[in-house]
């Protein structure tokens, strides 16, 4: 199974031959806009630990002009992944979209009959609509997310390594809330995709009262999968809380010994918010992905149906028609 589920997205890979070049630069300037915001917390620390410490107001104004500066590089950056994510997702379902077209008219009726042509028209439209915002989203955060993490914590290490033991025990406690909560949603979410059409006929009564039994049942497991998922900005939100407490209590004892500054301080809880943020961007991303990889599935399967009929390339031959 897994080995036909690696075929399976190889083939679906094969409709991005023609955009690898901007698979390869959308994920590249997402991370030189990730370099770029790194920086930032830095630049603060320097504006408060030596502008604002010695009441120098061109040094202030010169570190916001490369605030300024970082803004508008990583604004550039940002705009030049989404335009080759974009043109790259667009691309790819396009041709993906051309490539099924093709195919189902080579289907004979039966198996257009045994597929449903509401099931086609929800492939073509839907499900490639859906892997093509996951391609999206794919480009232009797999790398960054991580980069930011793991360049957050050593950015820290930097600034006072102390204080930066916080972010490695605080990382591996929020990856594990985040993940978990969303490892243990996305099954349950899963069972609440799908329609079925109602038929009642002579049996109004009985499918009405089925219709309200199903209905109950979702709803009470969407109550329970919003439960669980509403744990998730508490829980992230308490571990960051106390991880800046302890880094404002690290860091007033280095600042009575003189290890390190005030500025330091707002860089590294600076890092810290860095890090919550992009961890749920990339649990989103999964999940995300996730769906896209299950519409690009369903897509597949009728790529996969083998065509009844034979079409000759080219009539071998003409015959006359006879006059009547």
């Amino acid at each position: 199974m897994q080995e036909r589920r690696s075929i399976a997205l190889n083939k679906m890979l094969g409709y991005l031959k023609d955009y690898k070049r901007e698979s390869v630069l959308a994920p590249l300037f997402k991370m030189l806009e990730a370099t770029f915001d790194l920086f930032v917390p830095l630049v603060m620390a320097d504006i408060v630990n030596i502008g604002i410490a010695a009441h120098d107001f061109h040094y202030i104004l010169v570190r916001c002009g490369i605030l300024l500066l970082l803004a508008m590089i990583g604004l550039a950056c940002s705009l030049t992944a989404q335009y080759f994510s974009a043109k790259a997702a667009v691309g790819y379902s396009t041709a993906l979209r051309h490539a099924l077209f093709e195919h189902i008219q080579t289907l004979s009726f039966t198996e257009m009959d045994t597929l449903g042509t509401s099931t086609l028209i929800t492939r073509m439209t839907s499900d490639v609509n859906q892997v093509q915002s996951g391609l999206n989203l794919f480009l232009r955060l797999f790398l960054r997310s991580p980069f930011v993490v793991i360049g957050a914590m050593v950015m820290a290490f930097t600034v006072n390594s102390r204080a930066a033991l916080i972010f490695v025990v605080t990382i591996p406690l929020l990856s594990v809330v985040v993940f978990g909560i969303m490892a243990a949603t996305r099954p349950l979410y899963k069972n609440l995709t799908g329609v079925r059409v109602v038929r009642a006929f002579d049996k109004e009564k009985s499918e009405v009262e089925r219709f309200e039994n199903a209905n109950d049942l979702l709803t009470k497991m969407q109550l329970h999968v919003g439960h669980i998922s509403a744990l998730m900005n508490p829980l992230t939100y308490v571990l960051i809380n106390i991880a800046i407490v302890a880094l404002l209590y690290v860091g007033s004892i280095e600042i009575n010994v003189g290890g390190m500054a005030s500025g330091d301080v707002i860089a590294l809880v600076n890092y810290m918010n860095q890090i919550l943020v992009e961890l749920v961007k990339l649990a989103n991303l999964i999940v995300q992905v996730s769906k896209a990889l299950a519409c690009a599935g369903r897509v597949q399967a009728v790529l996969d149906t083998t065509p009844g009929m034979a079409f000759p390339e080219k009539l071998l031959g003409e015959v006359p028609a006879e006059k009547s």
